[in-house]
C-alpha cells in the first residue's frame, strides 16, 4: 500500500512539475523578453495541452517570442527577429530528431553554405531567464542577455574581441561560421544560469 501511495505521489509531482500554463499566461511571460514598447504586437510561440509547440498569437511587428518550455528546469523565454524563424525552427526540428549540439551546428552550417537555409545578418535574439516563486507565482531573479547574428564574421573583420574587454562588453562567439554572433551579457550574479539554446 505504501509503495502504491509513493508511486502515486511521484506521478502527481511529475505531472504538476510539467503542467502547461494557459496560453494567456505563456504570452504574458514570453513577451517579457521583448522590448517593452513592442510586446503587444509580437508573434508568440508556446505550448498546447500536449506539449507541442504552436502559435499562440500572430503578431505584426516582425518579432517572435518563444515561451518557456515547461519540460525544462528553470525559466527561459526568448524574443528574436521573425526573419530568424526558419533558422530557429530548423534547430528545433533537428533537436527533436535527437541530434546533439554539434550535430545541429554542423548540419545548419552546411545548409547555410549550400543556400538551403538562411540566417539574416544583424538579426537579434534576446534571452530572458529567471526563477518562479512558488508562493507568489511571480518570476524573480530575471536576467537578460543579447545575441546579434553576424554570419561568418571574425574579430579581424569586425574589431570585436573573442571575449568581453570589460564586464558586460560585447564579444564574438563562433567566429568565421554561420553562427557567428555578438554576445552581450550584462553583469549577473554567479548563480544565474541559462537553459535556452539558440
Amino acid at each position: 500500500m505504501k509503495r502504491t501511495l509513493s508511486l502515486f505521489a511521484f506521478l502527481l509531482t511529475f505531472a504538476l512539475g510539467a503542467e502547461i500554463p494557459s496560453a494567456v499566461r505563456q504570452i504574458e511571460l514570453a513577451v517579457l523578453a521583448a522590448p517593452e514598447a513592442d510586446r503587444d504586437a509580437c508573434t508568440v510561440l508556446g505550448y498546447d495541452a500536449e506539449g507541442s509547440l504552436v502559435t499562440l498569437r500572430e503578431g505584426t511587428n516582425g518579432l517572435t517570442c518563444l515561451a518557456d518550455d515547461p519540460q525544462k528546469k528553470g525559466f527561459s523565454a526568448a524574443c528574436y527577429s521573425s526573419s530568424l524563424e526558419g533558422y530557429m525552427q530548423r534547430g528545433r526540428d533537428l533537436r527533436a530528431e535527437g541530434k546533439n549540439f554539434q550535430e545541429v551546428f554542423d548540419m545548419r552550417e552546411e545548409e547555410v553554405k549550400s543556400g538551403k537555409l538562411t540566417i539574416p545578418t544583424n538579426s537579434i535574439l534576446n534571452v530572458l531567464t529567471g526563477e518562479f516563486n512558488p508562493q507568489s507565482g511571480e518570476l524573480e531573479n530575471t536576467y537578460q542577455r543579447y545575441v546579434i547574428y553576424i554570419p561568418y564574421a571574425t574579430p579581424e573583420t569586425t574589431g570585436i574581441p573573442l571575449g568581453p574587454a570589460t564586464p558586460g562588453g560585447p564579444w564574438i562567439m563562433n567566429p568565421g561560421t554561420h553562427r557567428a554572433h555578438i554576445m552581450i551579457n550584462p553583469p549577473k550574479p554567479e548563480s544565474a544560469e541559462h537553459k535556452h539554446d539558440h
